[in-house]
């Protein structure tokens, strides 16, 4: 009896999938709950287990093939896979492969070779040599002296190529053995008589042929995804990005101080920047609500709460799962949850619930090294903010020149509900609280 491999249900408002590859052959074993086929949909790439043990039939979609939720991918046989039947040698074939012949025909034994083409046998069994001739060996005639002053070196027979001329033209070379050199060419080209006596210039070489040069690969689901949805965000929202730049000194300092105590106490939790950087906007989200608010028809939705969307990269692209309740969270919930979501993306893991809802984002090109960027905004969201390398660099502090880590910042904004001035004092409060770490312990 044979048990149906069904397209699982993908998470809400994904009705389709792409058939990404299928991880088990026709023919082979499989355990239930293992994963046989990988689909792949707007958003993530989704693993579908054997609903039972036994042996995988022939798919019923390929790979690049479109699916409904409920589909039938394939099935499942009871028991082992069979043993795939033996090649027959040629020696074991039956006379029934052998070309018919007809009645009465007789197979015509092969002619022997001339004697002339079969060395002789000696006396004990090997094979005579063939005899060699008699009197000197004829040796191939070494060129004459002109001949080999003819033969240029290859440099100097590439330039007479490209210019038109002939070795005769040159004459006996300053090469070993007279052989002409490209100084020789480049000497002969020099001469002011040399231009009447070049020969036209060769008609160009055919075009390369392309093929085999080129190498077209069919988008993935996720990029054609990424692409409409970052085109409608260009064609939609009026963005507009500003920069500022902040000082990273005391957030480094404060954390080398605690980094191995927050460690020790939150059970292998490290402290990293990022929480910093969310806690700072949490608190510039509360003072400036239109950035995190979005345009909904002719409404805008103000929300009282964060969900923050934080850009991780995975196998198949960057991803933005989505830190919920930001603001109710520490910085240590803050570390955990992210470096979890980074795990899990690089091994195809995230959940598709875990992608959407966000209502404002957080994009870090710094550590690609990405020293300046304007990031482009993440529908229906209006505003994501984008951080970049640390980077040391003099800065005026109180009158003098110092040399300090520092870390430029751009904010992008849909200019439709976020004012300039909003836009700007946002990235501000953000800035102030990173460079000041004590206003994010007090709220301030």
């Amino acid at each position: 009896m044979a048990t149906q491999i069904k397209v699982p249900a993908l998470g809400e408002s994904v009705t389709s999938a792409t058939v990404a590859r299928w991880l088990k052959k026709a023919g082979e074993t499989v355990a239930a709950d293992e994963p046989v086929v990988e689909l792949e949909t707007d958003k993530v790439t989704v693993e579908v287990n054997a609903p039972a043990a036994g042996t995988l039939g022939a798919p019923a979609v390929e790979e690049g093939g479109e699916v409904e939720v409920g589909a039938v991918l394939g099935s499942i046989e009871e028991g082992d896979a069979a043993t795939p039947p033996k090649s027959t040698s040629p020696k074991s074939a039956s006379p029934k492969s052998a070309p018919a012949k007809s009645a009465g025909s007789k197979s015509t034994p092969p002619k022997p070779a001339p004697a002339a083409a079969r060395p002789a046998a000696n006396p004990s069994g090997g094979i005579n040599p063939p005899p060699r001739p008699s009197g000197p060996v004829a040796r191939p005639a070494t060129p004459p002296a002109d001949v080999a002053a003819h033969r240029p070196m290859p440099a100097a027979q590439k330039i007479i190529t490209e210019q038109g001329l002939s070795p005769e033209q040159l004459g006996t070379g300053s090469g070993k053995d007279g052989r002409v050199t490209k100084g020789d060419v480049l000497a002969f080209i020099s001469r002011p008589d040399s231009q009447s006596a070049a020969q036209p210039m060769p008609a160009p070489a055919e075009p390369a042929s392309q093929e085999g040069r080129e190498e077209r690969v069919r988008m993935t689901r996720l990029r054609r995804t990424i692409a409409a949805r970052l085109k409608e965000a260009q064609n939609t929202a009026a963005m507009l990005t500003t920069f500022n730049e902040v000082d990273m000194s005391a957030a480094m300092a404060l954390r080398s101080e605690y980094r191995d105590a927050f460690e020790k106490k939150h059970k292998g939790v490290r402290l990293g920047f990022m929480s910093f950087f969310v806690r700072a906007c949490v608190g510039a989200l509360k003072e400036f609500p239109a950035v995190n608010a979005e345009i909904d028809g002719e409404e805008i939705v103000y929300r009282n709460y964060v969900h923050m969307g934080i850009a991780v990269g995975g196998a198949s692209g960057l991803l933005v799962p989505v830190l919920r309740d930001a603001d109710r969270l520490g910085f240590a919930d803050i570390e955990r949850t992210i470096g979890d979501f980074g795990r899990r993306a690089r091994d195809g893991h995230i959940k598709l619930e875990e992608l959407t809802g966000g209502t404002f984002s957080i994009t870090n090109g710094g550590v690609y090294g990405s020293l300046m960027s304007t990031p482009i905004l993440n529908p229906p969201q209006s505003a994501i903010l984008g951080m970049h390398k640390i980077q040391e660099r003099p800065v005026a502090v109180a009158g003098k020149v110092e040399i300090r880590p520092m870390m430029y910042l751009a904010v992008t904004y849909d200019h439709r509900i976020v004012d300039g001035r909003e836009a700007v004092s946002f990235l501000v409060r953000v800035k102030e609280g990173v460079e000041d770490p004590r206003r994010l312990l007090l709220d301030l």
